[in-house]
């Protein structure tokens, strides 16, 4: 007589059936926590289902393998095997191809998501629309030589420059100084000091001071001239 479901056997014979592979008792007491079934009862469980013939066990010095009984299931003979066989092959080739035609589909969704809907390219037009108005604007302006930059805002731009010229003049002469007091009695090559220590002057790096002075004058001679 199979014990009842709702025991400790029943529970165990379940589980025992349920993997049909070979388990040892700290295998079904881990996965029968849920049920509150300590091991020593699981053990005992076990013992008394192997010793009713529920289910096989062997024994491997001092561990037992317990098992369910084999001839309760039905065991696919050569034929029924081949056919289980092509069955799985045909499965697997379904679902590659649901697998290619989800990610088909996954793919037409994002582009759908990136598109802009309709309210948006709406939005978008008026507002390019008023990007290049205001370029057409400035255009005809300057086809007619008006000056877009206010004499204020260039003579502020011109002081913002000749503060920053008359900064690169300051730390300049400063550096100058600093290097001929260190060098002065210094029995160094200078250039081989100079690259010891990584520094490079303006010239180094085809950058002169003059030059972006020269700038400023022009830009007074121009704006004479206009």
């Amino acid at each position: 007589m199979a014990p009842k479901s709702d025991t400790a056997e029943g529970i165990v014979l379940n589980f025992v059936n349920e993997q049909n592979k070979p388990l040892n008792s700290q295998n079904v007491a881990d996965s029968l926590q849920k049920f509150n079934l300590k091991k020593a009862a699981v053990q005992k469980a076990l013992d008394n289902l192997a010793d009713s013939g529920k289910i096989s066990f062997k024994e491997y010095g001092k561990q037992k393998i317990y098992l369910a009984k084999q001839d309760q299931f039905d065991i696919p003979n050569t034929e029924e095997l081949n056919k289980m066989k092509e069955e799985n092959t045909k499965l697997q080739e379904q679902l590659v191809e649901q697998k290619k035609a989800i990610a088909g589909i996954e793919g037409d969704i994002k582009a759908l998501q990136s598109n802009l809907t309709l309210e948006e390219v709406q939005a978008k037009q008026v507002k390019l629309g008023k990007e290049v108005k205001q370029m057409e604007e400035k255009l005809i302006k300057l086809r007619q030589g008006v000056t877009l930059v206010s004499p204020e805002e260039r003579k502020a731009v011109e002081k913002m420059y000749m503060d920053t010229m008359n900064q690169w003049r300051r730390r300049k002469r400063m550096f100058k100084d600093i290097w001929d007091a260190i060098t002065e009695n210094s029995p160094k090559n200078l250039k081989e000091f100079k690259e010891e220590l990584g520094m490079e002057y303006d010239e180094d790096v085809g950058v002169s001071l003059q030059s972006f002075g020269d700038l400023v004058q022009h830009g007074k001679k121009r704006s004479r001239a206009q």
